[in-house]
């Protein structure tokens, strides 16, 4: 169950710029709200949100994001999730300071904190030994330039202009997730209409390039539809696994103030 929010999250990403300033497509108090499904059964939910307030960090201005994920109906019977995450985004450059995850599936626990010396090309990683209750020595690794993780990559997504990219362009994003680098890369598919509980619209597609695995079905089994205006709503994921179809669906959507 854990990769249905894995699904929402990791593959909503997207490239560095050498700007400095980079224009958001979001705002303070945002708020968007999934339903996770199989078929015709909800397994899921999960929330994103943008704090009302910026909050400081390393001495830079930053959007405070909360990701929560939950188990719902008979899959919340039979493995109880609770999982939070969590990031510190720089509002000019878009990359993350600071990065939590709290999970709670069944009886696994897992509580992290990295900090993110983005100018030393460097993470620090605290662990949380949930057992025997204390913080483990802190790890050190190093990354490349600009790294992100996996919620504030979702969000610099929605800052590119995909009206200056043609249909096949692939996309690439390095990010930094349980003690690796990943080099993500997305496909931007085409343009088409999706209609969704908050209404029809017209979408960005996207589809991240899987590697061959025993969990999705093809190099192209995943599909992401983002808003096209201005705002770059993420409204659906579709992933085609070999154990059927799982969608992430938009549900709700407060825009934030800015």
């Amino acid at each position: 169950m854990r990769i249905v929010f894995l699904t929402l999250l990791t593959f909503f990403i997207g490239t560095q710029s050498d700007e400095n300033k980079v224009k958001t497509n979001f705002s303070l108090g945002e708020q968007i709200k999934y339903k996770v499904h199989y078929g015709f059964v909800y397994a899921g939910e999960a929330i994103m949100t943008i704090d009302d307030n910026f909050s400081t960090v390393n001495g830079k201005s930053c959007y405070q994001i909360l990701v929560e994920g939950n188990s719902i109906g008979m899959f919340d019977f039979f493995l109880r999730i609770r999982d939070t995450w969590g990031t510190q985004i720089d509002t000019a450059s878009i990359i993350p300071h600071q990065f939590f995850m709290k999970i709670a599936e069944g009886k696994y626990r897992k509580h992290e904190i990295i900090d993110f010396v983005q100018e030393e090309q460097m993470v620090k990683v605290k662990k949380y030994h949930t057992k025997q209750e204390f913080w483990k020595p802190i790890e050190t690794h190093e990354v490349p330039e600009k790294i992100q993780d996996i919620v504030s990559s979702y969000y610099y997504l929605r800052t590119l202009d995909f009206h200056k990219m043609n249909f096949g362009d692939v996309i690439s994003i390095n990010v930094f997730f349980e003690d690796e680098v990943f080099d993500f890369k997305i496909r931007y598919i085409g343009i088409e209409k999706v209609k969704t509980k908050i209404g029809t619209y017209e979408a960005l597609v996207l589809s991240p390039i899987m590697p061959e695995n025993s969990l999705f079905d093809g190099e192209n089994s995943i599909q992401v539809w983002l808003s096209n205006d201005q705002n770059k709503i993420p409204l659906k994921v579709k992933a085609n696994m070999f154990v059927g179809a799982v969608e992430v669906d938009i549900h709700e959507y407060r825009s934030g103030v800015n």
